[in-house]
């Protein structure tokens, strides 16, 4: 016990300890352990988060009542484009893989590191420069970017705010998170333990996998896009400007190539959580280990070829509207099957109703009303209708949100003890969970339903008819943030003084829990023989 504790103290205090005769922020912003640097991520994608949830209130505060509030036009639309920038390339793309997948990667496939440690730590430097880039832009010469966080051209390339030390933090983003693919894709590829053959993978590790290949291919799609807008800005090209003799579709085109595959990035990881949590809580192994592999694999593959359903309304060909439309239903199909696999893995088990599990469970049920809606998207008919409005905003919450976000937060609670070695209050974790729930929904289902009744997104004023449903949205998302409130408090009290755990506290059987808590530095004192599967929950513990 002894030495957990000593362990412990490595991990939750090392910012404030020296070690050495250097002060121990150096220690931790220079090191190549793959342990310290996912949780550099985490304490800085939860910051992220932190700014991120605050500028949201915000919005939603400015969004209670037709007129002016709090802010005028421009700052919303400075507002909402921060938010959007911060939530969708500083949180939702990082958050799994990045902090997650650095910590566990190597301890769930008996690996001592990632393939490439100096390079895992440059990701990370890249993803703290491409944030201090995209943050400046708010205090830069013209104001703060308008544009959203999709920066549509031409008006990102005509706007006199500061669009372009925006775009070119993005732009560094971009190059953190294609250096995290390789590494993870050599990594699973080079470092697996004597005996962990594809088939004895665990499911987190298929569904980071399948994100670093989405990562390598369509990142630098991005960056290319990225690179053009400062052109337009800076050079003047028109390539996007129709008035000289530009394509402003071509844009959307090489956008959303992109950043609809990035949906994945941000869901794929989180559905690898998922099927970590579900089992152990269940007691039982996945039902249909190969399906759930494989169809993260087709979610990737097929996930990047449905970007034309954002565009419906753009103007291009009937024939491109009818191929979209069908790949995007196609889609649906691996989404569904890892919904039936977890459903048939919880039938008949004996199921512990702990915080993790519920995170994991909301995750289910948001997620499906997310993809449920997009299925409402995807059809042409349907899309012509809602496009553009606060449905699309709702739906892309419940997805994201709902999705990525409840389960990064499954993710915590489920291995905070490995992580620090201690453990939270689980009463107050299942309390903060249910508020989060219930302003969640509150909060974003009331979007769904003033946008059936027509009320555009990323407009500063609505009519007066839309003044009840929004008021409901904007006191969901007070409820919203009281619970993720609890939340953070509960866990920083269990960083403090939170009962120190063993190795294994909630009796899994992936690699990872057969190490001390918080695991050393090496990871393991002798690689470990692997001679069965991840989900053998009554041999958890072995090798």
């Amino acid at each position: 016990m002894g030495k957990v504790i000593q362990m412990g103290e490595y991990f939750r205090r090392g910012f404030l300890e020296p070690s050495g005769k250097q002060p121990a922020l150096f220690d931790w912003i220079f090191s190549t352990d793959h342990k310290r640097i996912g949780l550099l991520y985490l304490y800085s994608i939860c910051t992220f988060f932190a700014v991120g949830a605050t500028i949201g209130l915000l919005i939603r505060l400015e969004l209670i009542a037709p007129g002016r509030t709090i802010v005028g036009p421009q700052i919303y639309n400075a507002l909402f484009t921060l938010h959007g920038v911060i939530m969708i390339f500083l949180f939702i793309i990082p958050g799994v893989p990045a902090a997650f997948g650095n910590f566990l990667l190597p301890l769930q496939i008996g690996a001592r590191d990632v393939a490439f440690p100096r390079l895992n730590l440059l990701s990370w430097w890249l993803y703290i420069f491409g944030a201090i880039m995209a943050l400046s832009a708010l205090f830069g010469g013209g104001g703060a970017p308008d544009t959203g966080w999709t920066f549509y051209l031409p008006f990102a390339g005509e706007t006199t705010t500061n669009v372009s030390l925006a775009v070119f933090g993005v732009f560094v983003l971009g190059f953190s998170s294609i250096l995290t693919g390789l590494n993870f894709i050599t990594t699973i590829h080079r470092m697996r333990a004597p005996g962990m053959t594809w088939s004895r993978l665990p499911l987190f590790i298929w569904s980071l996998y399948a994100t670093a290949w989405v990562q390598v291919l369509a990142t630098p799609i991005l960056a290319i896009t990225l690179v053009l807008i400062l052109s337009e800005r800076v050079l003047g090209l028109g390539l996007f400007d129709a008035a000289r003799g530009g394509d402003p579709l071509m844009y959307q085109h090489l956008f959303w190539i992109y950043s609809h595959p990035a949906v994945y990035i941000m869901v794929l990881p989180p559905m690898g959580v998922v099927s970590e949590i579900i089992p152990v809580f269940a007691r039982r192994p996945i039902f249909g280990y190969w399906f759930v592999a494989a169809s993260s694999i087709a979610i990737a593959a097929a996930g990047s070829l449905v970007w034309g359903h954002h565009m419906f309304v753009s103007g291009m060909s009937d024939t491109a509207v009818l191929v979209f439309s069908l790949l995007t239903f196609i889609v649906a199909i691996p989404s569904a099957v890892k919904v039936f696999n977890w459903v048939a893995t919880l039938y008949g088990g004996s199921i512990r109703l702990d915080a993790p599990m519920l995170f994991a469970l909301t995750f289910v049920l948001l997620f499906s009303i997310g993809g449920l809606t997009g299925l409402i998207l995807g059809s042409a008919a349907t899309n012509v209708h809602v496009h553009d409005t606060h449905f699309v905003v709702g739906h892309f919450h419940y997805t994201m949100f709902g999705g990525g976000g409840f389960a990064f937060f499954a993710a915590l609670h489920y291995w905070f003890p490995k992580f620090f070695g201690r453990m939270y209050n689980n009463r107050r974790a299942t309390w903060a969970w249910g508020t989060m729930v219930i302003g969640f929904n509150l909060l974003y289902f009331s979007m769904m339903v003033v946008g059936m009744h027509g009320m555009p997104r990323r407009y500063y004023d609505y009519l007066p008819q839309f003044t009840h449903l929004n008021q409901i949205a904007t006191i969901g998302s007070w409820i919203l943030a009281l619970g993720m409130a609890l939340m953070a408090v509960n866990l920083l009290i269990a960083l403090r003084r939170g009962q120190h755990v063993g190795a294994n506290p909630w009796e899994a059987a992936t690699l990872e829990w057969t190490v001390a808590s918080p695991p050393p530095p090496e990871n393991f004192e002798e690689l470990p023989q692997v001679s069965h599967g991840p989900y053998d929950l009554k041999r958890a513990g072995e090798a």
